[in-house]
């Protein structure tokens, strides 16, 4: 660091996972020299070489626990079902004062499964940046995938004030905007918000897959644009979205079943030929996507070009995908 320059807000700071959020993380630490070091941890050596190669971090491990020595920030990037097994890992070599962070799409659990193994001194302030597209690696991130995004944190009760701004500090650093919010009430709302969308995803492209063979063709090359986001959504990563499914089961089937009684009520409207009853449902649903497009929550990413940062989309345009 030059005599000058400013010192980072954190020494050190450890990525558990190097996927397409960790990895988009590490470059905008890099890039705003948010860290002096980052360190980082994936189970695979070809991820642990192309993050090296990348220049991603310093130095990289299979261990979590050899990742997190000498951290003042660890951040959990890997699916939720993993972390009471890298909390248990890496409760030993956390260092005091140390705070422990995460990405994750559902908080009670991460609540749950990390709390008991935090020691005493070392701060729990788990976060989600409701960023992502469908595409995942360390060759997926790139740096601007937060901007213009929420994160929200959901700390404990009780939790150290210096640390819930710390992480607030350096998600504000990558351009994502912060929110406060309880655990119960984020896992309801991305319920609706995220989870419900892929499960929805899921089967309309599992539906497609089942038609006989001549339908099926025609599907796939006639897909217009609404279909294509369905195949979108449906092509993220499995293992993420099983564990986000089962870790947030409640939450997801009271909304399943919300839906599956309005897919009802419009099925029958269907059935019967009530076309003002369709007309109002649809009138209805536009207003609540033009007040997505209002809260700048409706941007697009093109992967394709990781340096456009998401811009809003026009009405009647398709939504991006606004979970990992």
């Amino acid at each position: 660091m030059s005599k000058g320059a400013a010192k980072p807000p954190f020494a050190r700071v450890a990525i558990i996972g190097m996927g397409l959020i960790g990895s988009s993380l590490a470059r905008v630490l890099k890039r705003k020299a948010l860290a002096g070091a980052v360190t980082g941890c994936a189970r695979s050596a070809a991820t642990r070489d192309k993050a090296m190669e990348l220049g991603l971090a310093e130095s990289m491990h299979e261990d979590p626990a050899e990742a997190v020595r000498g951290a003042d920030l660890v951040v959990i990037c890997t699916p939720l079902g993993t972390y009471e097994d890298i909390a248990r890992t890496i409760a030993p070599n956390l260092a005091a004062g140390a705070i422990v962070s995460d990405v994750g799409s559902v908080k009670q659990a991460v609540i749950r499964d990390l709390g008991p193994f935090i020691p005493e001194g070392v701060h729990l302030v788990p976060a989600h940046p409701v960023a992502g597209t469908e595409h995942s690696g360390p060759e997926a991130g790139f740096a601007e995938l937060f901007e213009d995004r929420w994160c929200i944190l959901t700390p404990p009760p009780g939790t150290d004030a210096g640390a819930v701004e710390a992480v607030a500090a350096m998600w504000r650093a990558c351009g994502s905007t912060i929110e406060i919010m309880d655990p119960a009430h984020h896992d309801k709302v991305l319920a609706i918000t995220s989870h419900l969308p892929h499960v929805i995803s899921y089967t309309i492209v599992g539906t497609a897959a089942d038609l006989e063979e001549s339908v099926r063709a025609e599907v796939i090359k006639f897909s217009a644009g609404g279909f294509r986001d369905f195949t979108r959504i449906a092509g993220s990563d499995p293992i993420m979205w099983r564990d986000v499914f089962l870790n947030n089961r409640e939450a997801v089937l009271e909304m399943l079943q919300r839906f599956s009684e309005d897919l009802t009520a419009l099925q029958r409207a269907i059935r019967w030929g009530e076309g003002e009853v369709l007309e109002a449902w649809f009138r209805r649903t536009r207003e609540i996507r033009s007040g997505v497009i209002e809260a700048h929550q409706a941007g697009t990413f093109d992967a394709r070009e990781p340096e456009k940062a998401a811009t809003p989309a026009p009405d009647p345009g398709t939504a991006g995908r606004p979970e990992e």
